[in-house]
């Protein structure tokens, strides 16, 4: 059993002013194969909105319930934060770590799934940020994905039904309404090395069947990036919204179930291009919110139960179904990218 002595909340990360944009930009594509045009089209979003990306507040509010709920259930470990891409950066972090004598923390990522840029990339961060430490790093174990977890689900089950019930048409859900999940895409021949694919419908599926009447829902992709010639998961949601609409679908719910915040990709690609092409072809959309954007008091003691799942071996944080139930630590070959 291992004495942890901290825990390490590790983040996406997002530029915070104007002239953090390209230098994050950078950061985030290092090594991908993005076209230029791409890049040019993502950061004039980000100057759009005054240079900010709305994660790093939303981690900040995340960080201070976690900090309360452990402290109101007696764990008295400090939380440290650093992100994958910007500031606070992983590497400063664990350095800071390791000037105040933590040996061994926990890894609490922002990212509920299996898959090579929601998992083992965080994992490999990991390692590189403690080789660039040094001998004096602390040992860092990862918590095991959470898409399973009640705190998880839950939440974007009241935020679907909420998302519902907004759209005006109590007790007339039909066949011309639908349920649009959507989550991050990932090449395929990625998406064929880890189970991110299954999961995502096994949540989807949990979230459609706890609404009242059942509706009928789809799984699609949103924010792709990467070279146009390579195969990535599909559809689109602008795509399938288009065809919902030849369809006879008059409404629909968008459920981002790929994120844990509202950060620049749902905002941008749901909540404006999305509305608009629901808009164009004459959809009307609500936004099923995220659960850790405001926080979900519920997502807040999720982390905390996974905390103290790693604490103590004896107990086992619940999930939904026992049938997604995932070991504590990942293989050291899963979610390789292929």
């Amino acid at each position: 059993m291992v004495d942890y002595d901290a825990i390490l909340v590790i983040s996406f990360g997002g530029p915070e002013g104007p002239d953090d944009v390209v230098p994050f930009l950078e950061n985030v594509t290092r090594g991908r194969k993005i076209p230029p045009s791409r890049l040019r089209e993502v950061e004039q979003r980000y100057q759009q909105r005054g240079g900010v990306s709305p994660i790093n507040e939303q981690c900040r509010r995340l960080i201070d319930r976690l900090r309360t709920e452990l402290a109101g259930h007696a764990i008295d470990l400090p939380i440290y934060w650093g992100n994958r891409n910007w500031h606070p950066m992983l590497a400063d972090t664990i350095a800071d770590m390791a000037a105040d004598g933590v040996e061994n923390a926990l890894a609490l990522v922002t990212s509920a799934y299996s898959s090579y840029p929601s998992c083992r990339q965080y994992l490999d961060d990991i390692e590189v940020a403690r080789a660039e430490v040094g001998a004096g790093a602390p040992r860092i174990d990862k918590i095991r994905p959470y898409f399973d977890h009640p705190g998880f689900v839950e939440p974007f089950v009241r935020s679907t039904g909420r998302a519902l019930d907004d759209l005006g048409r109590p007790g007339k859900h039909d066949a011309a309404t639908r349920l649009v999940f959507t989550a991050h895409s990932i090449p395929t021949s990625m998406a064929a090395g880890c189970d991110y694919e299954q999961q995502l419908g096994d949540v989807a599926m949990l979230v459609a069947a706890r609404q009242t009447p059942a509706l009928d829902w789809d799984l699609v992709w949103q924010s792709r990036s990467g070279a146009p010639t390579d195969p990535w998961l599909e559809p689109d949601v602008n795509d399938h919204l288009r065809q919902s609409a030849d369809q006879g679908v008059e409404s629909a719910v968008i459920v981002p179930i790929g994120f844990v915040f509202d950060h620049m990709e749902v905002v941008f690609d749901l909540d404006e291009e999305a509305a608009a092409t629901a808009a164009e072809v004459g959809i009307e959309i609500r936004r099923a919110d995220t659960p850790a954007t405001v926080p979900d008091p519920e997502f807040v003691s999720m982390c905390r139960e996974l905390i103290e799942e790693r604490l103590d071996p004896a107990r086992e944080a619940p999930t939904v179904s026992e049938s997604t139930r995932r070991a504590h630590t990942c293989p050291p070959d899963c979610c390789r990218p292929i």
